[in-house]
């Protein structure tokens, strides 16, 4: 956050990056509110794409990320909270993982499915650490 000579723009950021969990000042313990946040926006853009390929009986576009087998069994809020917990990533860099997911998928035109989720998504992870927290 960029202080600047103006105090409503400080707090403006602050409150911002409060609500969607970026900020750790507040003392709260605990997983950042941006881990739920981005697991049910993934979670709902999966359903509504399975759906969609459903009913248009379209085949997905395959990818180096797609798996073969069934989808694993950890669900996506589970796989985040513990990408989150043993990584030392910020909440940022989900939020930057989260941008290169969608940037890669409107490259290939394709959708985010059960099948290539788990793998994208620490790809994606890994790459925004090494952008935002490697020093």
């Amino acid at each position: 956050m960029v202080l600047h000579s103006d105090n409503k723009l400080v707090e403006l950021e602050s409150e911002t990056y409060s609500a969607v969990g970026l900020d750790d000042s507040l003392g709260i313990v605990g997983n950042p509110r941006v881990l739920s946040l981005l697991s049910s926006i993934l979670e709902r853009s999966i359903q509504k794409n399975e759906s969609s390929l459903k009913v248009s009986r379209k085949q997905e576009v395959v990818t180096i990320f797609r798996g073969t087998r069934a989808p694993p069994s950890m669900s996506i809020g589970q796989y985040i909270e513990r990408i989150f917990k043993y990584s030392t990533c910020s909440p940022c860099c989900l939020v930057l993982a989260y941008v290169y997911t969608n940037r890669y998928l409107q490259r290939i035109d394709g959708s985010l499915t059960s099948l290539v989720v788990h793998r994208l998504l620490i790809t994606s992870i890994m790459v925004a650490a090494k952008c935002i927290d490697d020093e």
